[in-house]
């Protein structure tokens, strides 16, 4: 009996500590993935893409420019290299199979695309000028020999035909155009012949421009096909996708754990409620074991969930904690108003002290009668005259109630700057209850002030009702739009539009800039998580990403228009109540 005691209790503890290494294997599967390094390489693939589309751009303007218009462009293959060289640097730190499979054949054909166009650069430098050589001379002939009293016809067939055949031959290299400029350039020296020296000279220069351009075409053209159909574009494109797909089924992967912990934790403690029950009967104290194991992985569970709650509201409000230090400067102004007002009012409590000191005295003498003596009593009345008549010459009880009232008016800045901050911040505050869309963007832009020292903010607020949403989550969606418009300005300084409206039945609130804009193949990508046109290790991409959830559970919605160098206006659209198929969270 004991032996089996002993194997039963053996086979028990084997299968707790199963349960236990299981709970403990979910748990660690649900640990929060560290962004940093995913967001560093996707900055590094942007800005390689952003190099290769100016390469293109680049080779373009290098056919289209004349040689006295071609300007030196930055050294984009120092760029490119520097930013291959982290890429490779962060993928060994990053266990990721798509970056370590196509890295090496996406640096080889990045390090190919750099070496054809500097190529391509130097062989256009002499198509170019020597296209430039031809127009100019051609020119400058076609105006000498208008000056001949006796023109050439055959001369004057060729300045007016070459310019044409010689662009021509520029723009796209085959053998017909070969063929007719190496022709027309031999008609300039046959017409030529019979001209006078210095026609003959500015022929000849005509002739050796063309043979230029004749020598360096053919090899610019080539090195143009080729950069045209380089792939390192689309490797950078197949890479960043494949990237953002292992970084989202890594987040999937997470968020399924943290289901399985969730439906296991309740397994857990169906199972040991089970057990209570059986156990109960046999021993009292193992009873109250197991009600404290339950209790404790109640407690846990419990604590899991609201952990979760506050990832989610602490990723919300992260740009609330950016503005601490701000709120805090804004309450020293109203702080200096205390402080100044109690220190005038001590420096002036001695001389009333002392007023009422001797007007005491004066009171004393007066109630004596006929025992006081009048000497003193006259100079007693004339000492107290004199002090009441310099506090009233000095005007210190009205100086002292303007004190006492700017005092009031600091404390009520503070109590005001604290209740914003508090009421912004509460998480009892996310719960669902009518609220009006322009009282939220006024307590917002109070704690958003130390942000729009430099930004001039009009408001146009229209009469609309109020809606029914969750205070605190409009409110960020508000203090995400407010702080990306002021760090779209360059310097902080600009102009930041608020309008609201009432559209159908719903409210609409306009959040316009007058920064930078976007550009037209961003401006699709700035819903998505972790995009984020900042520099890196400066955003994580999530406020638009957790603004348009938040305006989506809402049963509302958001958009966008900008134009590059003009600003950007976000609308946000939220029904007066939301429909029955809103998530809101509260």
């Amino acid at each position: 009996m004991k032996k089996s005691d002993a194997l039963q209790n053996g086979l028990f503890a084997i299968a707790a500590l199963a349960m236990v290494a299981a709970l403990v294997y979910l748990y660690n599967k649900t640990q929060a993935v560290d962004l940093r390094e995913q967001n560093e390489i996707m900055g590094f693939l942007r800005e390689l893409k952003e190099i290769d589309n100016r390469w293109d751009v680049e080779m373009l303007r290098l056919r289209l420019e004349s040689v006295a218009n071609k300007r030196q462009d930055s050294d984009r293959a120092a760029a490119a290299n520097k930013a291959l060289q982290s890429l490779t640097e962060a993928a060994q730190r990053t266990a990721s199979p798509s970056l370590a499979a196509a890295l090496p054949e996406l640096a080889k054909a990045v390090r190919e695309k750099a070496d054809l166009f500097e190529k391509f650069r130097s062989a256009n430098a002499s198509t170019s000028a020597g296209l430039d050589g031809l127009l100019r001379n051609t020119a400058e002939l076609r105006t000498q020999t208008a000056e001949l009293k006796q023109r050439s016809v055959p001369l004057d067939t060729v300045t007016n035909g070459l310019p044409g055949i010689a662009q021509q031959y520029y723009w796209l290299v085959t053998e017909t155009r070969q063929n007719a400029l190496i022709s027309t350039l031999n008609d300039l020296q046959t017409a030529a012949a019979n001209l006078p020296d210095n026609l003959r000279v500015k022929a000849e220069q005509t002739h050796n421009a063309g043979e230029l351009l004749l020598k360096h075409g053919p090899a610019e053209q080539a090195l143009y096909n080729k950069l045209a159909y380089m792939s390192s574009g689309p490797r950078l494109d197949t890479l960043t996708f494949s990237f953002n797909r292992e970084l989202e089924a890594t987040l999937q992967d997470k968020e399924r754990f943290r289901v399985y912990l969730i439906y296991y934790a309740g397994a857990l403690l169906i199972l040991l409620a089970y057990l209570g029950a059986r156990l109960k009967a046999a021993n009292e104290s193992l009873e109250l074991r197991v009600q404290e194991r339950t209790r404790e992985l109640s407690e846990a569970l419990k604590h899991l969930k609201e952990s979760e709650a506050q990832l989610i509201q602490s990723e919300k409000m992260s740009s609330l904690g950016q503005m601490v230090a701000g709120v805090a400067h804004e309450i020293n102004t109203p702080l200096a108003y205390v402080k100044n007002s109690l220190g005038a009012v001590a420096d002036k409590l001695p001389a009333i002290e002392t007023v009422i000191s001797d007007t005491e005295q004066l009171l004393a003498l007066l109630q004596a009668g006929g025992s006081a003596d009048p000497a003193q009593l006259s100079r007693q009345f004339a000492l107290v005259s004199s002090k009441i008549g310099q506090l009233k010459q000095q005007k210190v009880v009205a100086e002292l109630g303007g004190l006492v009232k700017d005092g009031l008016f600091g404390t009520g800045q503070m109590a005001e700057i604290v209740g914003n901050l508090k009421d912004f911040s509460r998480l009892d505050r996310s719960k669902v209850t009518s609220f009006n869309l322009n009282e939220g963007l006024n307590s917002t832009l109070l704690l958003a002030k130390h942000l729009l020292k430099g930004v001039t903010v009009k408001k146009q607020f229209g009469e609309i009702p109020a809606v029914i949403c969750s205070p605190s989550q409009v409110n960020q969606v508000f203090l995400n739009l407010i702080t990306n418009a002021v760090q779209a300005m360059e310097g902080g300084v600009g102009t930041i539009s608020l309008a609201t409206r009432k559209e159908g039945n719903g409210i609409a609130v306009d959040v316009a800039d007058s920064g930078k804009g976007i550009a037209p193949d961003v401006l699709p990508k700035i819903f998505d998580p972790f995009f984020s046109t900042k520099e890196i290790g400066k955003g994580t991409g999530l406020g638009l990403s957790i603004s348009f959830k938040i305006v989506e559970q809402h049963g509302g919605r958001i958009s966008v228009e900008s134009q590059p160098g003009k600003g950007t206006r976000f609308t946000v659209w939220l029904p007066a109540k939301p429909p029955a198929e809103a998530q809101i969270i509260a």
